[in-house]
């Protein structure tokens, strides 16, 4: 393992040497270190890997929906158009439902946390 070690530090002194790090984004500001601390450590890597690929889990797509849906119905006047956001409301509400429980995750309490958590940033 040490030689594969030497091996990428030998690698990066070299890019380092040529240049090839000098004009890379975010050069010279410091590190953003994002707060995981809301997300339970076992799924902390899970997460990150699919929001670095601009993809969240259809529970969260859904739990969004549900709390702009939620917004949406607080800020309408009009009769009609509350009725069909509360339409919209309800299918997104039992579709979250019924995946939670495909997915088993409906008793989790890992999940549950973070849900928690989410539900509370996405209401800030």
């Amino acid at each position: 393992m040490k030689m594969f070690s030497r091996m990428a530090e030998q690698k990066i002194a070299e890019a380092m040497a040529k240049g090839e790090f000098d004009h890379l984004p975010g050069a010279g500001k410091p590190l953003v270190i994002e707060d995981l601390s809301h997300v339970p450590e076992e799924l902390r890597m899970s997460y990150k890997l699919l929001k670095n690929a601009g993809i969240i889990p259809e529970e969260l797509q859904l739990q969004k929906e549900c709390v702009q849906l939620r917004d949406l119905l607080h800020a309408c006047h009009e009769a009609g158009e509350q009725q069909r956001i509360s339409r919209r409301l309800t299918e997104k509400s039992l579709r979250l439902r019924i995946l939670l429980e495909e997915r088993g995750l409906n008793t989790s309490s890992v999940f549950y946390e973070y849900e928690s958590a989410v539900r509370q940033r996405l209401e800030e």
